[in-house]
């Protein structure tokens, strides 16, 4: 019989803390849970000393998030599924939101009876009319658009892929979907160049032409940095040298102190023009 989740939370705790241990996705996802109630009941997202130690940088993503989130009725396309968990979904204001998902194939959860809609597609070729949202998130989802996705998140050979720039293409198609005034909740993986079969790390070069490739009205960049105290806001200029450690690298050998998996992230809020 499984461990019930919260003493393989504790198993991971005690094993001291190694990341994608056992335990480790369930310690990591009841740290974000937290997170984003505190971000919901005090309007903003900051992480306190010590925050997220040893968790990768979903911690930082779901509660920048949730605070990002704009008010009111939303028709909110999720552009590569990272929404689809049950802790996510459950903090969701389904009862304000038309929440679409759109990834590559099938995955284990769907919530389609809390009236969550799912779409399996390319997201650099999206299905849907010009202006038909209000927001768009894509989070640490760009840096494997192009990519091997065959590696991890679909069987289709097609999906084998090393196409570098691609992921203005997505970008784009964010920007076309998008109603005037929308908004894009964009995060990656931030720091020095890294190419991976199955991923991206993206420079500052690299954002600039996100926001070129979208042009937003207005831009907010918000920076977080990894350390061994664990998560904190941080300046651009100390993320640009960070560095993500790839659990899938046969060669990458963790040691205490890593990060768990990006070394920084950066979280981008873009908003269209506000002029159909």
């Amino acid at each position: 019989m499984p461990l019930p989740a919260f003493l393989r939370r504790w198993r991971f705790i005690g094993g001291g803390r190694r990341p994608w241990s056992k335990g480790y996705l369930e310690a990591r996802d009841a740290c974000a849970a937290a997170a984003i109630d505190a971000a919901l009941q005090r309007g903003r997202f900051r992480p306190e000393a010590g925050y997220g130690r040893g968790f990768d940088e979903r911690v930082v993503e779901y509660p920048w998030f949730f605070e990002a989130l704009p008010s009111g009725p939303l028709r909110l396309l999720d552009a590569g599924s990272t929404l689809n968990h049950a802790f996510v979904v459950e903090r969701l204001p389904l009862a304000r939101l038309k929440l679409t998902i759109s990834t590559l194939a099938p995955e284990a959860n769907c919530f389609w009876r809390r009236g969550i809609s799912y779409a399996f597609e390319d997201l650099r070729h999206l299905a849907y009319r010009d202006g038909q949202f209000d927001a768009v998130a894509c989070l640490s989802t760009l840096e494997h658009i192009g990519m091997d996705n065959t590696l991890l998140y679909t069987g289709d050979p097609a999906k084998r892929e090393q196409a570098l720039r691609d992921y203005l293409a997505a970008i784009r198609e964010f920007q076309r979907v998008l109603a005037p005034g929308g908004c894009l909740l964009l995060s990656m993986p931030y720091g020095r160049e890294q190419v991976a079969p199955w991923f991206q790390q993206f420079t500052a070069a690299m954002i600039e032409e996100c926001c070129a490739a979208f042009g937003p009205a207005t831009v907010e960049r918000r920076f977080f940095r990894y350390s061994q105290a664990g998560w904190a806001e941080a300046a651009q200029a100390d993320c640009d040298a960070a560095v993500y450690f790839d659990v899938h690298d046969a060669h990458a050998a963790w040691r205490p102190g890593d990060p768990a998996a990006a070394g920084a992230v950066v979280c981008l809020k873009l908003v269209k023009n506000g002029v159909a």
